[in-house]
């Protein structure tokens, strides 16, 4: 193995094919070791002179070049070897390439080894990814191919034993993160679960791009600086969300100016990728002394948002204790790492904290945020377990609620000889605030009762349950009586609602009592029965309910019906109406609910149809 130390190479910016001559004198030329990467200045030769005799009776030399820039490999004026885009200077990760050597080009005296180099320019990139890339200085040997390859892969050991522990304990947090976002899907409402989904796979993506770019891995660096790019943006957008989220505040906009500003570092990292070595020249100092400053400055001041979230310690609930003590400790570690960041832009009077601690800080935000991480998955795993099983216990007790109410409101009714009830009834939900009964009464009559509670759920349902009750063992109540008392019984109960309610009573001959309290007129031959009406049951203790009495012919149809007839919608926004209700009136009960149901259901139906059919 032989070395070619910077002191035996010199440089010269431009581009020349016939500076690969080895008998051109460059004895004007500047040392490499002396040469700094230049945004604007991408064109370079490098000519290094060796003595690389003792190959000529080797089997496989080969000549090694460590660079992270497009090039070309000229030995003695003959091209044995190429590298990346010379026209953008994009070029692989794997910075360490050997390229065989014709034996017959070493001859007893030095040769000429020169790089045709076009230059990425300064990465206008900070933090560990640049110190990653330029921990690799540029250097040129020779000796056995197989050598060259085992010195090759000791340095990549080496290289990625720095990284991997990071890089791991992140994957299996970024393999978890696919288990948020599929929680997310499941409940929408809970998006602490998918900004933090996304925080762990960013973090996942970023580490497993440094451990690649540590281990050599043969894709471009354009590649990996969209990563860098793209990773940190969504890293920065989504973390602050997570603690507002958690805490079940809205963020203000003046934080989410803050997230913004610190995303604005990561704009030359895309230009970086976009441009190559093509980057005006005036990028680089407008990064340095304007975006870079501002952007960690504003990264500083949001690693504060958890302490101002959660707020001072004895106020936080006892139950996000944990949650905001994991939070904080997350900023903390941030705000160490950005203190380290900001002390490596030569601050007059502040040390480089980086330069010496850099990898330290590294180490230890990764270990600590990757630890925060793991305690949050833990937490809201156990909170989602607990609310899969409180899920549960209500879908067992919304199933209970089923059964009742299908023993409260049955599909079959039983009616006088002479008369026929039909009902269908479809909440909107597992349960509902539409009611109705039906009862033979003493001597010889059939009442029946409708109506519809306000609101929807579990609690309409309830009270339409306790209303069907309170109806029960009345008898003796007329309808105007019947709708007095369950005007009382609601009124009573002081639940803030009201129920719309309809009783009718027929006799045997055909007279028909109709007593309502706000609900639907009754059809009959298609038309709206005109029926005086009343108040809501719950609005008044003490209002009266009037009674219209008609009389029905054999063959009519009265058809009764809930709200969620006419107040169907479709998807364009339009009302079923009461004109498309009158016109179906005449059909079934259960043909206008489906046809209700088919324009678009919006609330709990209700369809009630009563023939009156004496025997001749």
């Amino acid at each position: 193995m032989i070395n070619v130390s910077p002191q035996q190479c010199v440089w010269h910016g431009g581009d020349n094919l016939a500076w690969a001559a080895p008998n051109l004198d460059d004895s004007s030329w500047l040392p490499w070791r002396d040469w700094k990467s230049q945004a604007g200045q991408p064109h370079f030769w490098v000519r290094c002179h060796a003595d690389l005799s003792q190959l000529r009776d080797d089997a496989h030399p080969a000549i090694q070049v460590t660079l992270h820039s497009a090039y070309q490999l000229f030995l003695n004026g003959v091209l044995i070897g190429a590298e990346g885009n010379l026209h953008n200077g994009n070029s692989s990760l794997d910075a360490i390439r050997s390229y065989p050597a014709p034996s017959g080009l070493f001859g007893p005296g030095p040769v000429t080894i020169a790089l045709r180099t076009t230059d990425r320019g300064a990465l206008l990139i900070g933090g560990q990814y640049r110190d990653i890339i330029e921990d690799l200085p540029p250097q040129v040997g020779a000796g056995d191919v197989i050598l060259l390859d085992a010195i090759r892969a000791r340095v990549v050991l080496a290289r990625a034993a720095q990284f991997a522990p990071t890089a791991i304990a992140f994957g299996a947090i970024g393999v978890l993160s696919i288990v948020l976002l599929f929680l997310y899907f499941q409940d929408r409402s809970r998006w602490e679960l998918l900004f933090l989904s996304i925080v762990c796979l960013s973090h996942a993506i970023l580490r497993i791009n440094e451990l690649n770019t540590a281990a050599l891995v043969n894709y471009s660096v354009s590649a990996g600086l969209v990563i860098v790019g793209l990773g940190n943006t969504a890293l920065t957008a989504a973390e602050v969300p997570v603690f507002y989220s958690l805490a079940r505040l809205r963020m203000p906009r003046i934080v989410f100016g803050l997230v913004v500003a610190a995303s604005a570092i990561y704009i030359p990292t895309c230009l970086s990728a976009l441009a190559a070595g093509n980057q005006p020249r005036w990028t680089a100092s407008f990064n340095t002394d304007f975006l870079r400053p501002f952007s960690v400055l504003a990264h500083f001041a949001i690693s504060f948002v958890p302490f101002f979230v959660f707020g001072p310690w004895p106020k936080i609930p006892r139950r996000m204790r944990p949650l905001a003590a994991l939070c904080m400790l997350w900023g903390a570690a941030d705000i160490i790492w950005f203190v380290a960041l900001a002390s490596s832009m030569s601050i007059p009077g502040v040390p480089d904290l980086f330069a010496r601690w850099g990898l330290t800080f590294l180490a230890a935000r990764a270990f600590t945020t990757a630890a925060v991480l793991a305690a949050l998955l833990a937490l809201l795993f156990r909170e989602q377990r607990q609310a899969v099983e409180e899920r549960a216990i209500l879908a067992g007790e919304m199933h209970a609620a089923q059964q009742v109410q299908q023993l409260l409101a049955p599909a079959v009714l039983d009616a006088l000889p002479g008369m026929s009830i039909e009902v269908a009834f479809h909440p909107i939900r597992e349960v509902g605030g539409d009611f109705y009964d039906s009862a033979k009464l003493p001597p010889n009559r059939q009442r029946i009762l409708i109506g519809d509670v306000s609101g929807k759920g579990a609690a309409a349902a309830i009270t339409a349950a306790v209303l069907i009750g309170a109806a029960r063992r009345r008898e003796g109540d007329s309808p105007s009586a019947l709708l007095e008392h369950l005007n009382l019984v609601l009124s009573d109960m002081c639940i803030g609602g009201f129920a719309t309610c309809l009783c009718a009573e027929l006799s045997v001959d055909g007279v028909l009592t109709v007593a309502n309290a706000g609900h639907l007129a009754p059809y009959r031959k298609g038309e709206e029965v005109h029926i005086e009406s009343g108040l809501p049951l719950g609005i008044a203790a003490g209002a009266d309910y009037a009674e219209t009495q008609f009389r029905l012919e054999p063959g009519d149809r009265l058809t009764f019906l809930s709200d969620g007839v006419v107040e169907a919608q479709s998807a364009d926004r339009e009302l079923y109406g009461f004109e498309r209700t009158r016109q179906m009136s005449t059909e079934s009960a259960k043909d206008i609910a489906n046809a209700a149901r088919a324009f678009g259901q919006e609330d709990d139906i209700t369809v009630l149809t009563l023939t009156f059919a004496p025997p001749m």
